[in-house]
């Protein structure tokens, strides 16, 4: 290009830089290091406010109706799921006096422990018998003076709601249930559980098993936390080696880790000032921001020192390289941070701020890059090695080779294409949509396993909630009508559910009517009787202190809730089960008694992943669209606008038929990978179409720009990606699997980007791209 001549891709005008001139450059120099390193210092600072949370319900739907139901619902009565279930094993059985004192003991000592409301087990439990005249009769489960087994076991075994609830069916553990208060902080929940923690550590029972909200959120925060350190820390390690392999020099390694490391400091401490917590998708902001950061860094000093060997000076240097590597790094950074915004038509909080959050760091990291960078080479020019010339580095001979044959063999090249894609869409098909409560940890876990011995041997973990509100105005609760309805959709849920009841007015009924017959297991079933419904309308208003009725049945004794628990199914199998429900409810509505509602946490949660597909595909649509806007409006050309889609397009369908064949389902964590995916992969793209526009415009022609094009940013190309796929990799080594799978299909996704950068986007250059006659 002639000196003075303007370059369209260039974010530097070379009369602004003759004007500028070094010495003005100079005063720069000092004036960006200052404020570099003041705001650095304040956000490293800000860092330490960092605070970690796991509030599962931000992974609600938001702007939703059912969820805004549901909190409605639940201020009403009370929260499904602000509960601890401790299960006790005894390999030889749980009926011997020693083992059921010992329970009764710490029964005792968890009521003491902090923020809990009552404890129940079999122990402290009661048969209520209600005689003749009214008079009701405690009478203990368990009567430690006068121990029996035979009789005891089938006391305790006749009763239908104690089984799978308080003791388990083969009789080797038993179960305590612990409520605690609604909705308590990340505070509160952990002194609640090292209380806990502290009691059973005192025991010496076979073992222990603990289930819960409270207790997944504090071992999700602890976890949060290591893993967090232990990926600064694997990155902290990556970085030395790839600077030194890549640059072989102290200079090569120190300088990049300066930008590298900030950037991600001033991530951090930008969310330790506004108050925003980490959450568990937002672990891997480290491993994320060590790979944007470093590609940025990899890409300008990669020139930086291939200037040093042709420029007179250390200033016309650092201008060239900024030069002809500035607005490719921009665009890319744009680019990669459009997909992570894209991420806010997730309709799921944690996602959204997942990618506010990268969305923003990727642009950190370029303007550190672009504004410190440079500053710093001034400074320290760089190794004296680089000056000598270097031919035939170790890439270049590879690069030689593989460019003639994607040239000669470009038909074949678009048939195997052509026939992945096929392959590719025919598996992205055959994905799954798929969720478990505990889905995110890994088998071998403690908490999923605690969590899989109690869903396994106390009707399951998963709350289930159903909310009657009667239509009629002349009805409440306690018309036999009404009543008779909700038992039949009791029954219902008992048998296609598996339901575990926890709370109904029904089954409080069906118990007292039993507790009338003298324990008489017959009568386990509706009273018929208005006058015995009084009674026990009563006796419920007024048992636990006037606090347990209020749990099922509202003030206006129109409304009232049917709760319980059920085995984690998935969302695939509940989602089929609700279709039934919901055809059996529709069924009872007919007779205009009351409109039934399915809420609930685990409900929103599996409506969560309904809403995520449809989410996604549209925040992906709309970052391809404006991606796709950018390279054309920048470049000037609709064909290079549909050529630079493609081969971003292809690692996408491959990942999303990869996934299919091997029965990966789509979930919230697997399901943010494509738009991530896309974002990443498209830089590479870029910088190959920059610098084949670059050389267009100084006259090359077209197999020859492209030639040169495949040349010098192969290399680029090939080394970001390795850095890419090992920075994504150091995932792996997650507890949580979806963490895990982020990592692998992100790493096999920019790999795959890479080889259709190396082979599909020559070829389209070459057959569809014509050259402008300014280019020309």
């Amino acid at each position: 290009m002639k000196c003075g001549q303007r370059n369209y891709l260039c974010p530097i005008n070379e009369d602004f830089i003759e004007m500028v001139g070094e010495s003005t450059f100079k005063k720069y120099v000092w004036i960006a290091l200052t404020c570099f390193l003041g705001l650095s210092i304040f956000f490293l600072v800000q860092s330490f406010q960092l605070k970690f949370d796991y509030d599962f319900e931000k992974f609600f739907p938001i702007d939703d109706e059912e969820t805004d139901y549901f909190f409605e619902h639940r201020a009403k009565f009370e929260s499904d799921n602000d509960f601890l279930l401790i299960a006790i094993e005894r390999e030889d059985g749980i009926f011997e006096k020693e083992f059921f004192e010992k329970v009764a003991k710490v029964t005792v000592d968890l009521e003491s422990a902090p923020h809990v409301k009552f404890v129940t087990s079999i122990t402290n439990t009661d048969e209520i018998l209600i005689l003749n005249g009214g008079t009701t009769v405690n009478k203990p489960y368990l009567d430690f003076d006068d121990f029996n087994v035979e009789r005891d076991s089938t006391r305790i075994y006749k009763n239908v709601e104690l089984v799978n609830s308080l003791v388990a069916k083969d009789a080797k553990s038993i179960c305590i249930f612990m409520r605690h208060d609604d909705f308590i902080s990340k505070k509160k929940s952990d002194e609640l559980i090292i209380g806990v923690q502290a009691i059973m550590d005192e025991t010496d029972f076979d073992n222990v098993r603990i289930a819960g909200r409270t207790i997944g959120q504090k071992y999700y925060s602890d976890k949060m936390f290591l893993e967090m350190a232990m990926f600064i820390g694997l990155s902290a390690f990556l970085i030395v080696v790839f600077l030194i392999l890549a640059f072989r020099s102290g200079w090569g390694v120190i300088i990049p880790q300066i930008i590298i490391f900030s950037s991600m400091i001033w991530v951090i401490g930008s969310m330790g000032m506004i108050g925003e917590p980490m959450n568990i998708i937002l672990t891997v902001l480290p491993s994320i921001m060590f790979v944007v950061a470093m590609s940025d860094v990899v890409h300008l000093v990669s020139r930086y020192l291939d200037a040093l060997r042709t420029e007179s000076s250390t200033f016309n240097a650092i201008i060239v390289s900024v030069k002809e590597v500035g607005l490719a790094t921009l665009l890319t950074s744009v680019t990669t941070a459009i997909g992570f915004f894209s991420l806010y038509f997730v309709r799921v909080q944690p996602i959204q701020v997942f990618g506010v959050v990268m969305g923003f760091g990727v642009l950190i990291a370029f303007l550190l890059t672009f504004l410190t960078l440079p500053a710093l080479f001034y400074l320290f020019p760089g190794p004296k090695y680089v000056r000598k010339k270097q031919k035939n580095h170790f890439w270049q001979k590879y690069l030689q080779r593989w460019f003639p044959v994607v040239i000669k063999r470009r038909k074949r090249i678009f048939l195997i294409g052509i026939g992945i894609i096929a392959l590719s869409v025919v598996g992205m098909f055959q994905i799954e949509s798929d969720n478990y409560l505990m889905d995110d940890l890994k088998a071998d876990e403690p908490l999923k396993l605690d969590f899989n011995f109690l869903d396994e041997h106390y009707g399951g973990v998963r709350p289930f909630e159903l909310a009657i509100e009667l239509k009629n105005p002349s009805l409440t609760v306690w018309d036999i009508e009404v009543l008779q309805q909700a038992d039949s959709i009791e029954q219902f849920l008992i048998r296609e559910y598996g339901l575990e009841l926890k709370v109904s007015l029904v089954n409080s009924l069906k118990i007292m009517n039993r507790s009338s017959h003298l324990g008489n297991a017959d009568y386990f079933k509706l009273p018929k009787s208005k006058r015995k419904l009084k009674n026990f309308r009563r006796g419920l208003r007024i048992a636990g202190g006037g606090e347990f009725y209020p749990t099922f049945v509202d003030s206006t004794e129109r409304v009232m809730r049917i709760s319980g628990t059920m085995n984690d199914l998935g969302n695939k199998k509940v989602t089929a089960l609700n279709r039934k429900l919901r055809n059996f409810l529709n069924k009872k509505e007919k007779s205009g008694i009351a409109e039934y509602t399915i809420t609930g946490t685990a409900h929103l949660f599996d409506k969560n992943l309904g809403y995520l597909s449809i989410s996604l595909i549209k925040g992906l649509a709309i970052s391809i669209l404006i991606v796709a806007f950018l390279i054309g409006f920048i470049y000037r050309s609709w064909r290079i606008l549909v050529i630079s889609i493609v081969p971003n397009v292809f690692p996408l369908l491959f990942i999303a038929g990869l996934m299919g064949y091997l029965g990966i389902e789509l979930k919230t964590s697997t399901a943010i990978i494509f738009t991530i995916a896309f974002g990443i992969a498209v830089d590479d793209t870029i910088h190959f179409l920059g610098k084949f526009k670059y050389e267009l415009m100084q006259g090359k022609s077209h197999l020859y720009a492209l030639k040169r094009s495949y040349m010098t940013t192969g290399k680029a190309m090939i080394l970001t990606t390795l850095i890419l796929c090992a920075g994504f990799l150091l995932l792996v080594f997650s507890s949580f699997l979806g963490t895990f799978y982020m990592g692998l299909m992100l790493c096999i996704t920019l790999f795959v980007a890479l080889i259709a950068d190396l082979t599909l986007l020559p070829v389209l250059l070459l057959v569809f791209y014509k050259p402008t006659r300014r280019e020309r």
